[in-house]
């Protein structure tokens, strides 16, 4: 239920309407927008129909949220939320871009690929410390070597860190190491893990899952919310169809769907997207046509040798033109990069 408050609503009234609601067992978010304040009350509906709510005082109307992804839902929260990031934000005029290696193989090369995107504008650097792969057999990462590499490039460089989490308990190291974590689509429905991440004031990037409905998509991002952390950032990274030319299916519908449904910041990744170095260009060129508020991808120095994913990953040359490319887009349609 959506509580709308007056224009001049007072603090006050506000806290009070908080303490009644809160009193009853009910969860109660605010949002403060440029024009209103509402109130968010989660809990059994029974409890708030019984209530005279437009009856309290700073009450302008009541509001059901017919979805049932209540706090992730537009209904709730009518403005773009913008994730704001060590001074790089998610979710206004600026398209932000995320690139980094799949795998953290070594120092000396991450602390090259810092040096190459922050030349080119970029504010995050991805990089996977725990990987998450099919077989048993392959790299899994460096695990707290990797993070000291990560957080190393931070303080050398001011590029902010983006890793994937993978176990809960890994949550409190990867919390120290890096500024923004990573839920991989694999772990979308890890309801245990992402319930975890909620009770943490860290952003947050939620990727789609491999047959992810985009309810079931948004239904994940509000089990975060639902502990407190709103900061979270919407990825789509491709789905898995019949199609076999490609890794997945690049869903790019997804981008002016899920602004349609949700405030939340959405993302594009072309990388695991498309699964080949070739099509990540003219896709990370279609999700910034399409609306997306940020582009993730993988490069690396020389993808023949890489450890993981190095089929998709682009080589420093090939970014850097794709940089160029999406730059004249954004500023066609209004935006930067």
């Amino acid at each position: 239920m959506i509580i709308v408050l007056r224009p001049d609503a007072t603090d006050e009234q506000i806290a009070h309407i908080k303490e009644k609601l809160e009193g009853l067992g009910l969860t109660i978010h605010v949002s403060k927008g440029k024009e209103r304040t509402v109130l968010g009350a989660i809990g059994d509906e029974r409890i708030l129909q019984e209530q005279p709510l437009e009856a309290y005082p700073g009450v302008e109307k009541v509001v059901p949220v017919l979805k049932p992804y209540k706090l992730a839902s537009r209904e709730f929260h009518s403005e773009d939320t913008i994730i704001n990031i060590n001074g790089a934000s998610f979710g206004d005029k600026k398209i932000q871009v995320i690139a980094g290696p799949c795998a953290v193989e070594n120092r000396e090369m991450l602390l090259a690929i810092a040096k190459d995107i922050k030349e080119e504008g970029v504010c995050f650097i991805r990089g996977g410390a725990f990987k998450p792969r099919t077989s048993p057999y392959t790299f899994q990462g460096l695990g707290l070597e990797g993070l000291k590499y990560l957080a190393e490039v931070r303080e050398k460089t001011g590029l902010n860190v983006v890793t994937e989490l993978m176990d809960p308990r890994d949550l409190e190291m990867v919390y120290e190491y890096t500024d923004v974590i990573q839920i991989g689509a694999r772990n979308m429905q890890n309801f245990r893990l992402l319930t975890e991440v909620g009770g943490y004031d860290k952003p947050v990037i939620l990727k789609r899952g491999l047959s992810a409905t985009i309810k079931e998509f948004l239904m994940s991002a509000e089990y975060i919310m639902s502990k407190g952390n709103q900061k979270v950032i919407m990825c789509e990274r491709g789905i898995r169809t019949f199609e076999t030319s490609t890794r997945n299916t690049l869903d790019l519908s997804a981008v002016p769907v899920l602004k349609q449904l949700t405030h939340l910041p959405v993302i594009v990744d072309p990388s695991h997207g498309v699964g080949k170095w070739s099509l990540v260009t003219p896709m990370a060129r279609a999700a910034v046509a399409a609306g997306a508020d940020g582009i993730l991808v993988e490069i690396h120095p020389n993808p023949e040798n890489a450890l993981s994913d190095g089929e998709q990953s682009l080589k420093i040359p090939v970014f850097k033109e794709m940089m160029r490319q999406i730059r004249l887009i954004a500023g066609a349609i209004g935006r930067e990069i």
